[in-house]
């Protein structure tokens, strides 16, 4: 629930903050799928539904809905977080060793399959909400998907009730556009500490989770937090809680997070004086605000002054009494958090590009070499070339039939469509992708669309001849899969 809460809201995002870009609403719909066929074999009847692996379990396909592109499915794979040694996996480590057991239970193996029941009925979407569409989601069939966040787990896991509280870390998928700080595949982190009236002494809430918060280290930073613990109008308390749990809740959740990420802050910062930069010497500072998450009332995010501006660390609240009720639980209450794992991991070990996170490139993994047993000697990333960019655009009318917002429920173009096209064929070679341009023809109203494409290999130089012949492929690719013709 933690990380849908983030929601506010992207569709189907989360608490994780790496998703914080806010989209306009769009018609739910069913776009065309893509193919991995030629341009002559893309206008051939579609193959009947088959079966794709993944984690060693098969399942079956229906390519009405079916839109998970190879690069996507050999990611499945990957479980960075528990890769050793991994930036992924060290942020991940550092994070959990705040939230120990038994108190909060660590859930880091779930399977990224999951159900449209687990994904969005469960928390709450609406049939019609726009995260459901597939611009936005990996379908498997019109049943079965790749998780969009962590909360695809929430409900199983506050039923199985296994302690009072929990950590989930996952590999979660979402189509986007690409920068280089948006990839298909990234990782969240949730958390959520409950109470359970039937347990605590006289069934005092309040006076149990004040109890909690004496045994919470004190940081020693002083956090801006000029609000109230709910407001009527922008915050509001939950007509089931009394104003005491509401206030009681809400400090414990902030005293563990504030704790936790001047941690993650400091060893940012003694890395960075470790390499030798010059750094103010003065105190971080973090500060509350409200926010809004469908899933959590009152609600805030945490952000940190860091390089000059404030930057959103994470989403939190007070969960929506109605989760626990349909998980089960109705006795509990509590807090939830999320957060994007790989946000916190560039800023940990200063990674200026997302792609990064999935280079098996020696140079890259060899850096961060024993420091999952020693996260102390946390190090920042130290970059081994940098290599020249090579934009180039591509231009093309759509089909008579298409919208470039994706707008026409049987099947038109959106700008993911085009993202998802370039990825599939010029692979992480790909550093950027930009609408720049979008026309209608005066006398025909036929539209067109162009993109800038960069291109900027993480490992080696680009040469010009490599840079057409992979421009080619990704304006063909263009043309098999969308139907566009090229200007």
């Amino acid at each position: 629930m933690a990380a849908a809460l983030l929601t506010r809201i992207r569709p189907g995002c989360s608490l994780g903050t790496s998703c914080a870009r806010l989209r306009a609403p769009r018609e739910l719909q069913k776009p065309r799928p893509i193919r991995w066929q030629s341009s002559a074999a893309a206008k051939q009847p579609r193959r009947k539904p088959y079966s794709v692996e993944i984690r060693g379990q098969t399942y079956k396909t229906n390519l009405e809905w079916f839109n998970v592109p190879r690069n996507v499915l050999e990611a499945t794979s990957r479980r960075l977080h528990l890769q050793r040694d991994h930036p992924i996996c060290i942020t991940r480590q550092i994070i959990e060793s705040h939230f120990p057991p038994p108190t909060y239970r660590h859930y880091n193996e779930y399977n990224p399959v999951v159900s449209t029941v687990q994904n969005f009925d469960s928390l709450g979407f609406p049939p019609n909400h726009p995260g459901r569409a597939l611009t936005d989601t990996y379908y498997i069939d019109d049943k079965t998907l790749l998780r969009t966040h962590t909360s695809a787990h929430q409900a199983e896991t506050f039923r199985a009730n296994g302690s009072d509280g929990y950590l989930i870390s996952a590999d979660v998928y979402r189509r986007d556009e690409i920068d280089r700080s948006h990839y298909p595949v990234f990782h969240q982190m949730e958390g959520a500490r409950s109470w359970d009236r039937t347990k605590v002494p006289g069934g005092d809430v309040a006076a149990a989770v004040t109890r909690d918060i004496e045994a919470i280290p004190s940081h020693g930073i002083t956090v801006e937090d000029p609000n109230p613990p709910f407001h009527a109008e922008r915050n509001p308390l939950q007509p089931c809680h009394s104003a005491a749990e509401a206030e009681a809740i809400g400090i414990h959740l902030k005293r563990s997070l504030e704790k936790m990420v001047v941690d993650v802050f400091s060893r940012t910062k003694a890395a960075a004086l470790r390499d030798g930069a010059t750094l103010p010497d003065e105190p971080l500072r973090m500060r509350w605000v409200e926010a809004y998450f469908p899933f959590t009332s009152p609600s805030w995010e945490l952000e940190v002054y860091y390089a000059g501006d404030w930057l959103e660390v994470l989403g939190c609240g007070v969960v929506q009494q109605s989760l626990y009720n349909n998980a089960g639980v109705p006795s509990q209450l509590g807090w939830a958090f999320g957060l994007g794992i790989e946000r916190i991991a560039m800023l940990l070990f200063k990674i200026p590009d997302i792609r990064l996170f999935w280079s098996r490139d020696e140079r890259f993994l060899s850096q961060f070499a024993g420091v999952s047993d020693s996260p102390d000697a946390l190090r920042r990333f130290v970059p081994f070339s940098k290599y020249p960019p090579c934009p180039k655009d591509v231009s093309f009318w759509l089909p008579t039939s298409s919208s470039p917002a994706g707008g026409n429920p049987k099947g038109g173009i959106h700008v993911n469509d085009v993202m998802e096209v370039v990825r599939s064929a010029a692979g992480d070679v790909v550093e950027d992708v930009r609408l720049v341009d979008e026309f209608a023809h005066p006398k025909t109203g036929r539209r067109s669309m162009s993109f800038r494409i960069v291109y900027r290999s993480l490992e080696r130089t680009l040469t010009s001849p490599q840079a057409n012949k992979l421009h080619e492929r990704v304006r063909q690719a263009l043309v098999a899969n969308l139907d566009v013709e090229l200007r």
